[in-house]
């Protein structure tokens, strides 16, 4: 088919009805939409013209909307040009919020566009595809014949499970239409290794897709599989077809699709996606509630109304708005098109069709509820105060209502902000003292560090960012009366000032030492405050710096001559936190003085887990608690072990999330697991085939066990 009215006579014109349900700028209802929404399927192509479809999101309200005619997103992986558009999904309801417009601007990773149309598009596709249904096992993919694209990893296995895309087409007039398509159990069934066929059935007769690629072949579309959270990715050139012997391949109860595109596939690529994984849109707690969904199909109708009585102020648009006013139209709107989307789908030969029928046209709601997790606390700077040239601490509040931040003096937070449009998270201690509405973390900035980078240069009074915590088994007792030792080096010293201003603050606390560590005296954190609190409390804290840029870098004997000195009493306590050959060091000179092992403790931290070992392929996990198996998951390429496990909603052990506490520490059963570093397992522990999950990935099919070490 190569013309317009080839394309017409198979799937006929639209009803002038459907062309008035389209708007060019956002009303108060799209706004709610997009208020609601955590994830969107986006068409853009870059400078260079290379199509491109992936999903974008992560957090319902994602899309910022600055006036009636233009909003703005982060786009992390890519760069748009020109014409863009978007499918809003809201989890759980059928029908879908369709934008189309034009980039504007690019500043860093926020994408501006200027919106040309907005329209409600109708649930078929969703409803075909079962998408917020709990998820059908898959068919084992067929062999692929030939070489091309779709042999690539993971490619074809993904395709027979997905049964939900969204497909981005382009026309010559600046145009771009990205729409939703979906089919029972697969959307795009594999020809041969270069070739793809995707079904068109009966709908609203727009048929943008089909008129654009007339114009211009180029097309890329993202699938889904629901519960999955990673992404297929494919480029290509299309055509359309009515060869009656291929649709009848595709036809449903001896009923065949008037039509099929047919794709010529240069791209395809199964990527882990942090939209998909954040916006957690398979799980029963992304699903709005009754009366919170907004009702789209009440929207589309409320679209209807004022463009009629724009375009003809005759009986017709006076009926309509007499209509929209009737109480419980939108109810009873809601019940007909579900009649009619259940009649519709039935006589195009699919069997059980699911529509649901209260607000919003909501879905059944998945099986599998949420695990349990150690939630993100949101928070606001409260001041941001600069301790040396290359240090600031952050001084935390709840970003809503104040609460208290409670945790063992020595303990560290998870930090966790967006970077370019990616979560980026890093572990640092309280520098503060527990149980305040407060909480300080101090950050000195790391040559090529981009956590510690961003917080220097762009976080100021009032942003917000999220917590999780606390974590770590590295902390002083303040209700002991022993003695306590620290020794610190550089940052270091930040797990030790909030153990030295909380004992300070406990009257059976005992005598504190600090033995710290800097290269020069412009370097040392907390340097006046120590020296206050030290004057203040003579016999209870003493303060002794080295200055390695003087007196060379503290060796065994400084440490010896210091502790012979101090003469700390047998059931001192002790307590490190700095580089690694420092404290082995310390440890070294403490083992000579016979001081037992248990009065030791040691924090180990590094500024963030490197991301070089990653799965190239989609790999499965199976998880199992002692004997018997709580779940399995697919882990996308790029994903690691935990963060799969989270989205599957499986009870995975977890706090920090950045490889520093441990408590993500599981046994690998069998299969290869590569991990990113540096990271808290000890050698005996990976020789003993313990993982950390947080900083994981499979390099094969892989099965963990995650009852308690």
């Amino acid at each position: 088919m190569t013309t317009a009215d080839e394309v017409e006579a198979t799937v006929g014109r639209p009803p002038s009805i459907i062309m008035r349900k389209q708007i060019s700028a956002l009303d108060e209802g799209c706004r709610s939409v997009l208020a609601h929404c955590p994830l969107a399927g986006f068409g853009y192509r870059n400078a260079d013209g290379v199509s491109r479809t992936t999903f974008i999101g992560g957090i319902p309200g994602f899309v910022r909307v600055h006036s009636p005619t233009r909003i703005s997103f982060p786009l992390p992986d890519g760069e748009a040009h020109g014409p863009v558009s978007f499918v809003f999904l809201v989890p759980g309801v059928g029908e879908t919020l369709r934008v189309n417009g034009s980039v504007a601007k690019r500043k860093g990773t926020e994408t501006f566009v200027d919106v040309g149309e907005a329209y409600v598009h109708c649930a078929q596709a969703v409803v075909r595809s079962r998408l917020w249904q709990p998820p059908a096992p898959a068919s084992p993919a067929l062999a692929v014949e030939g070489n091309g694209p779709l042999r690539g990893p993971g490619v074809a296995d993904f395709l027979a499970a997905a049964p939900f895309l969204t497909l981005s087409t382009w026309d010559n007039s600046g145009g771009s239409d990205t729409s939703p398509r979906g089919d029972r159990d697969t959307v795009a069934r594999i020809l041969d290794a270069r070739t793809l066929v995707i079904p068109d059935r009966k709908g609203n007769k727009r048929a943008d897709s089909l008129h654009n690629l007339l114009q211009d072949d180029r097309l890329s579309f993202a699938a889904l599989v629901p519960g999955r959270t990673g992404v297929l990715h494919v480029r290509g050139r299309g055509s359309i077809t009515d060869d009656p012997a291929l649709l009848q391949t595709m036809a449903l109860r001896g009923n065949p699709p008037h039509a099929a595109l047919l794709i010529d596939v240069e791209h395809a690529e199964v990527t882990a996606s942090d939209a998909v994984t954040r916006s957690r849109v398979w799980s029963a707690a992304a699903h709005l509630d009754r009366g919170r969904a907004p009702d789209l199909m009440a929207l589309a109708a409320d679209h209807l109304a004022a463009n009629m009585a724009d375009a003809e102020r005759g009986l017709l648009a006076r009926v309509l708005k007499v209509v929209a006013g009737i109480p419980g139209i939108s109810r009873a709107l809601r019940l007909a098109m579900n009649r009619a989307y259940r009649s519709g789908l039935h006589k195009e030969g699919y069997e059980n069709v699911e529509v649901g029928s209260r607000r919003g046209g909501r879905l059944k709601r998945p099986a599998v509820e949420p695990a349990a997790e150690n939630p993100l606390r949101e928070v606001r700077i409260a001041e941001v105060r600069r301790e040396t040239p290359s240090a600031v601490t952050l001084v935390l509040e709840d970003a809503e209502r104040p609460g208290s931040f409670d945790f063992r003096p020595g303990q560290f937070f998870t930090l966790v902000t967006d970077i370019d449009g990616r979560p980026v998270r890093r572990a640092y201690s309280a520098s503060s003292a527990p149980g305040t509405t407060r909480l300080e973390v101090t950050v000195k900035h790391v040559d090529g560090g981009r956590f510690s980078t961003h917080v220097h240069r762009n976080l100021r009074t009032g942003d917000r960012l999220s917590v999780r915590g606390p974590s770590g088994a590295f902390h002083a007792d303040p209700a002991a009366a022993h003695e306590v030792v620290l020794v610190a080096a550089g940052s270091g010293v930040t797990p030790m000032m909030s153990m030295i201003r909380t004992l300070l603050a406990a009257p059976a606390a005992g005598r504190i030492a600090l033995l710290c560590s800097n290269r020069r005296e412009a370097e040392v954190i907390f340097a006046d405050e120590l020296l206050r609190l030290e004057k203040e409390n003579p016999e209870r804290l003493s303060v002794t710096h080295v200055l390695t840029q003087e007196h060379g870098r503290l060796n065994a004997a400084g440490v010896h001559g210091w502790l012979t000195e101090l003469r700390p009493s047998e059931d001192a306590r002790y307590y490190m936190c700095g580089p690694e050959a420092l404290m082995d060091t310390v440890q070294g000179v403490l083992t000579e003085l016979d001081v037992p092992d248990e009065h030791v403790h040691r924090e180990r931290y590094a500024s963030g887990a490197d991301t070089t070992a990653t799965a190239t392929e989609p790999q499965e996990m199976i998880v199992e608690d002692g004997a018997h198996e709580v779940g399995a998951v697919v882990v996308e390429p790029g994903q690691t072990l935990l963060d799969a496990g989270l989205a599957a909603a499986l009870p995975m052990p977890y706090s920090c999330t950045v490889g520093n506490c441990g408590d993500c520490m599981v046994k690998l059963r069998c299969g290869q697991v590569a991990m990113n570093g540096p990271n808290c397992l000890t050698p005996q522990q990976k020789a003993d085939g313990y993982v950390l999950t947080c900083v994981g990935c499979p390099l094969s099919r892989v099965t963990l066990d995650i009852a308690e070490p």
